[in-house]
């Protein structure tokens, strides 16, 4: 039991690392009503989170390395219990901005690097597989209980109380953190600030795109701050964002040829498996996330549900996701990891075609619950296989640069899951309603020149009821005012439709990239080694 008590320390901060967002995905209406704002704004501020860690994890992998993977673990832990004490007290959405988004992101970009090369130091061979399973099985319980736990205490008590309780559960790991064993820190180089600037600035920037594009529109403006030779920026800002990718890799392979030290080595690009992995960690949260924004808006401002109900709702998905996380090591007896990870993306792929078919006016809770099993299914499926595939395709001196990549894939992930299925969901919205309000005879002319404009300010995903009201404010007859409501109903349905269908494009376009993952068992590779 006592070399498995460096796991218990380990696997919580995995767990509170992911907690967050699916604490603030079902408790995004609250948010809209406790900071008077609007869901997109509630929308950056998660897409801001999971950013911040993806720009810096790297960094922080380079850290570990420097100063020492469990002293920067340590380090991390009390920076997150910081913005997560902020966070429990924020009294306007800037401040919880600044708590959750940076701060808190902060820190896990220094916990998480280090947890991946911690992990691998601790256990080898089979244990290792082992402790993967449930390292990627505590981050689906994180990910699927905070829905729960979320949704009970935003329904019952207050959102702020997660937070509070964070910084407890940070205090008790502090007082057991020398359970974990540490590897002596490697030579001190200097951290590559430009590196780090051009990579954090170039991811920023893309994501930013991509976030801000259902307000701004993709080539014609819809409400830029600015316009560029008639255009809306979107497409200019992530152009900037990949120049600047373009100008960091050009920047390392210029420090490899003074024999100084990059933010990260290129040439681990060069390793099949570990890019193949890192791919589809990318493609994993970006389905994962894009899906945990999407269906609370569905069971939230469409199904009229609480953040408790909703909780309820998505306990499939960390159930199933949990057990098959954590079958990584029986199935790495019987299949290899490419075809694990191949069934996790064919099993999502049904799952969003099954979700696809219950976003209904009325919804099938039985037929939902499933749909969410088999998303969870197909969620752990890749989660029992990934973190060991990156770790175990690279030697004991890269394990925490890799953990940095393996995370940073993770979270720019995320962050382009909320991002872009939340800007094709409100894009879907505004053509869709566009075009019932045209099609519908009992809607005139002043009426759709009023939505228009509305539109042209800026769409936010609101229920039918603030519509009602808004057509009311507006001094339109109750039978316009009935047509209004039921053709932006079921404009929402459409575009609900829509970025699901966006979602199960994705595990598709993946799967093309899963050939280059390991194709024998683990058994049989660790046997071949140990006789080469």
């Amino acid at each position: 039991m006592q070399r498995w008590r460096a796991l218990i320390v380990l696997g919580t901060a995995q767990f509170l690392m992911v907690l967050d967002t699916s604490v603030m995905n079902v408790s995004i209406s609250r948010l809209v009503e406790d900071f008077d704002t609007e869901v997109t704004a509630i929308q950056a501020v998660i897409t801001l989170y999971t950013l911040v860690m993806a720009a810096f994890m790297i960094t922080g992998g380079k850290l570990g390395d420097a100063f020492g993977r469990r002293r920067v673990f340590t380090v991390g832990l009390i920076v997150y219990a910081v913005g997560s004490a902020l966070t429990s007290l924020a009294p306007s959405l800037w401040v919880l901005a600044v708590g959750w988004s940076v701060i808190e992101g902060l820190g896990a970009a220094l916990v998480l690097p280090a947890l991946a090369a911690l992990v691998a130091g601790a256990y080898r061979g089979r244990e290792r597989s082992v402790a993967y399973g449930v390292i990627g099985g505590l981050a689906g319980a994180g990910i699927a209980v905070g829905p729960l736990l979320g949704g009970w205490v935003t329904t019952y008590l207050t959102w702020r109380l997660v937070f509070a309780g964070e910084v407890v559960v940070v205090v008790a790991m502090l007082c057991v953190v020398r359970w974990i064993p540490d590897a002596p820190p490697g030579p001190r180089t200097k951290l590559d600030t430009v590196g780090v600037a051009l990579s954090a600035a170039g991811l920023a920037l893309v994501v930013l795109g991509v976030l801000q594009s259902s307000s701004w529109g993709w080539l014609k403006p819809r409400n830029p701050p600015f316009t560029l030779f008639g255009f809306a920026p979107t497409l200019f800002v992530i152009a900037a964002g990949a120049a600047l990718l373009w100008l960091f890799c050009s920047w390392v392979r210029r420090q490899q040829e003074r024999g100084r030290s990059p933010l990260v080595r290129l040439s681990l690009f060069a390793i099949p498996p570990l890019r193949s992995g890192l791919t589809m960690l990318l493609c994993q949260n970006l389905v994962l996330l894009g899906l945990f924004f999407v269906i609370p808006l569905y069971l939230q401002v469409v199904q009229g549900l609480n953040a408790f109900q909703t909780g309820v709702r998505l306990l499939p998905v960390s159930v199933t996701m949990l057990v098959s996380a954590m079958t990584g090591p029986l199935l790495g007896r019987i299949a290899a990891p490419r075809t694990v990870v191949r069934c996790g993306l064919l099993v999502l792929v049904v799952a969003a075609g099954w979700l696809l078919a219950t976003i209904e006016p009325r919804i099938d809770n039985l037929s939902f619950g499933l749909a969410m099993a088999v998303l969870g299914l197909g969620m752990g499926l890749l989660a029992s296989q990934l973190g060991n595939i990156t770790q175990s395709s690279v030697g004991e001196t890269e394990r925490s640069e890799a953990g940095g990549l393996q995370y940073t894939a993770q979270n720019l992930g995320s962050s382009l899951g909320t991002a872009l299925i939340g800007s094709l969901l409100i894009g879907a919205l505004v053509s869709a309603f566009t075009t019932q309000i045209e099609d519908n005879p009992k809607i005139s002319d002043a009426a759709r020149h009023q939505a228009g404009i509305a539109m042209e300010a800026g769409v936010s995903f609101v229920s039918t009821d603030q519509v009602r009201a808004a057509a009311e404010r507006a001094g339109l007859p109750p039978s316009e005012t009935d047509a209004l409501v039921d053709s932006y109903a079921t404009a929402q349905l459409n575009s609900l439709k829509a970025a699901v269908l966006a979602a199960a494009a994705v595990p598709l376009v993946a799967f093309p990239f899963t050939r280059r993952l390991p194709a024998e068992l683990p058994a049989r590779g660790a046997a071949r080694s140990a006789g080469g």
